[in-house]
């Protein structure tokens, strides 16, 4: 059962100076100040409940706002006027990152499907990254490629290096800017040994494997040779899957020099003479003169609004959509 106002006794107001009324009963004090306190409690309840009906209603808007614009932002609507498609290839080839297998498998698998589409185009600008990222996309290009059939082309900006060139050699050809960075086509493995400061510090390492090398590469423990030479074969056996692709992907057009692998990396002009790459030109030369369709249609998958206020406000958004959803069943 509830209390309301209208359940309570009005306040008592008494003329100043005026006595009351011969046999009139007279409402103690203490009754008059209660009654009063009641009202104001009911009242503040009453603002509190609505203001927090309000902020359930703005989080759980604002979540529904959000799962919409990830939605959005991540499926691409076919066209069927022809065009070229645009896969952007940006930063740090990484698991997490927007250069991730998974985000440009999808987009990938957009662009070839769609039947208005007449070319698919790689835009690069990334040092590389992990390989096995690198390698997944390059596979799919080529299965792509076969069961398709359609071109694909891959354009340098800034830099296409290491993990990035695995890429671009799943391409059918290679066009880049005379002053972009290419190749870099190695391997490593980096990482810090402070045995040395920590005999200096007097500090000592307690290690406890189960396993000879479960430990192996460990930054506070001496590089044991078997370990390193396990390590360096282990690098040398991608190194060379990489010159395996790089090599199917440029054929004969591939002029190798002793430097071709080992890791440096040349400018634009510097690759085209090495067979690195084939020709000089952007996106719209491209688009343009090579595949007869200037009319360019990105399939990247990119940060909407949804997106960038979900990475600033990040965990207090979650906290108060899931909060919001948690406490939607006792509202009254």
């Amino acid at each position: 059962m509830s209390i309301s106002d209208d359940d309570l006794p009005p306040p008592m107001q008494e003329p100043v100076g005026v006595p009351p009324p011969r046999g009139a009963t007279v409402a103690p004090q203490h009754e008059v100040l209660l009654a009063q306190l009641a009202r104001d409690f009911l009242r503040e309840r009453r603002i509190e409940r609505r203001w927090r009906t309000l902020f359930r209603l703005f989080w759980l808007g604002l979540a529904a706002l959000l799962v919409y614009g990830l939605w959005q932002g991540r499926h691409m609507t076919p066209t069927a006027t022809p065009h070229t498609a645009l896969v952007e290839v940006r930063g740090e080839i990484a698991a997490d990152s927007e250069a991730s297998a998974e985000l440009l498998l999808a987009a990938l698998k957009d662009a070839f499907k769609d039947d208005a589409a007449q070319a698919v185009v790689l835009r690069i600008n990334s040092p590389g990254g992990s390989p096995v990222q690198a390698g997944i996309v390059h596979d799919e290009i080529r299965r792509l490629k076969k069961q398709y059939d359609k071109p694909v082309y891959a354009v340098v900006e800034e830099m296409c290096a290491s993990g990035a060139y695995y890429i671009a050699a799943a391409a059918d050809e290679i066009y880049v800017d005379k002053a972009s960075v290419v190749g870099s086509i190695g391997v490593l493995m980096d990482g810090f040994g402070f045995t040395g400061l920590m005999d200096k510090l007097g500090v000592e390492r307690r290690l406890l494997t189960a396993g000879d090398n479960k430990g192996m590469l460990d930054p506070f423990s001496p590089l044991q040779p078997k370990q390193r030479a396990y390590a360096q074969a282990m690098l040398d056996q991608i190194h060379q899957q990489f010159i395996t692709v790089v090599r199917e992907g440029r054929g004969k057009r591939l002029k190798e020099t002793p430097e071709t692998f080992s890791g440096l990396f040349w400018n634009g002009e510097q690759a085209v003479q090495q067979g690195l790459a084939d020709h000089f030109g952007n996106l719209d030369y491209v688009a343009r003169e090579v595949v007869k369709a200037e009319d360019v249609i990105d399939y990247t998958p990119k940060d909407n609004v949804a997106e960038r206020l979900a990475k600033r406000f990040g965990a207090a958004m979650g906290a108060g959509a899931v909060k919001a959803l948690r406490d939607i069943a006792p509202m009254r």
